[in-house]
């Protein structure tokens, strides 16, 4: 079985569908390969929906900058999942922060984004916090992005998805790729296929490596961590985002239009790391499970061997910072892996990576973690 195609673009992500419809609205013809049931499952989902706007990395101008700069078109085209009506705060944790207040009213002055100083708030604790400031940002739905998108994608004629697909082999002949594919039902793995196309889009997030060795170019320095992200409800804070910087601190924010808040933790949220190539877990038993290995991870949030739930861990943290008396209702966790480059620790930056790594034939990897950078693949592309 064969199959030529002008790209192929592996991982179904939301920069993976972001790049399969922007390569289609050229006039191209793209394969795009997802290794789970559906498309946009993983990190895509498991978030806390934050459309950033610059506050949350005063120490990388950089991830600050870019995360700024494309906020107002992604909001003009996902309007209607935008939430954008609730009060967002950021904090200054009194002790064992890395950035002070004035260091924060710095940076904002410096991005030109919105920052004032409150001095008086009945839902925060005072005595923890150095500093709370108003500030402007929204929150994203993951769930109704996801749906629109596969809309997308399905409406889309130049596109052809094709799911529970891992690559097995890949080689370079002249000018094209010659790719061996696997497709799978629920009972059992179908014989191979072969690709054959130009231009191949590494955009898989947790197993970027795996890939990239797969086409014969160069790995990335990674880390991966087994992250967890809380939902609870608060009739106190239901319009409320608050976010204490910076080091290690919390978070709170309105879950899209869900009505439910997501609540992170940098102490709490990452479970597990893992600074190997390759996503490496001692929860991942390949003959037991086959469906999460170090080469091809699973979701993370349907596997019984995820970890115990951190969120009374959270919520406790969170609490610090809240005045007596404000409500905080757990009601589950998503897990997933969260992939970062290693350089990352310097400064907590979160950098879009897209590279051209091979020029005949074209490979492409497309590595990024903030869902407002998805309008760089069309720099590179």
């Amino acid at each position: 079985m064969q199959e030529s195609c002008d790209a192929v673009v592996i991982g179904g992500g939301i920069f993976g569908c972001y790049a399969a419809l922007y390569l289609a609205a050229k006039g191209m013809r793209v394969v795009l390969l997802e290794k789970e049931t559906n498309l946009l499952q993983k990190a895509s989902l498991v978030n806390q929906a934050r459309l950033h706007s610059g506050y949350h990395y005063p120490r990388s101008i950089a991830t600050a900058k870019m995360s700024d700069a494309h906020k107002e078109r992604f909001t003009a085209e996902h309007r209607p999942f935008i939430h954008s009506t609730f009060e967002k705060y950021y904090a200054i944790d009194r002790y064992a922060s890395f950035t002070d207040a004035a260091q924060f009213e710095r940076f904002c002055q410096y991005l030109r984004i919105p920052c004032v100083r409150v001095e008086r708030h009945p839902l925060f604790n005072f005595e923890r916090l150095e500093a709370v400031f108003r500030t402007v940002e929204h929150s994203f739905d993951p769930v109704l992005i996801a749906a629109w998108y596969r809309q997308r994608i399905q409406a889309q004629p130049n596109i052809v998805v094709r799911l529970q697909t891992q690559v097995e082999a890949a080689e370079a002949e002249r000018d094209e790729w010659r790719i061996q594919i696997r497709m799978s039902d629920r009972s059992q793995p179908l014989p191979l296929m072969t690709l054959r196309a130009p231009i191949v889009i590494n955009a898989t997030y947790t197993a970027t490596n795996a890939i990239n060795r797969l086409f014969g170019v160069r790995s990335l320095a990674l880390t991966h961590e087994i992250s967890e992200i809380a939902f609870a409800a608060s009739p106190e804070l239901q319009n409320i985002g608050f976010t204490v910087m910076d080091g290690y601190f919390a978070s709170i924010m309105p879950y899209g239009l869900s009505g439910l808040l997501s609540i992170s933790s940098v102490a709490y949220t990452h479970h597990t790391i893992s600074y190997d190539d390759l996503p490496t877990f001692d929860c991942q038993r390949p003959q037991e499970d086959p469906r999460c290995r170090p080469e091809a991870p699973g979701i993370c949030t349907i596997c019984p061997r995820r970890p115990p739930t951190n969120a009374h861990k959270m919520i406790a943290q969170v609490r610090q910072y809240l005045a007596e008396g404000v409500q905080l209702q757990y009601f589950f966790s998503y897990f997933t892996i969260k992939t970062k480059l290693k350089a990352s620790y310097i400064d907590d930056g979160r950098p879009t990576e897209i590279a051209l790594l091979r020029e005949r034939p074209r490979f492409y990897c497309l590595f990024a973690g903030k869902i407002n950078s998805i309008y760089e693949i069309e720099k590179m592309l």
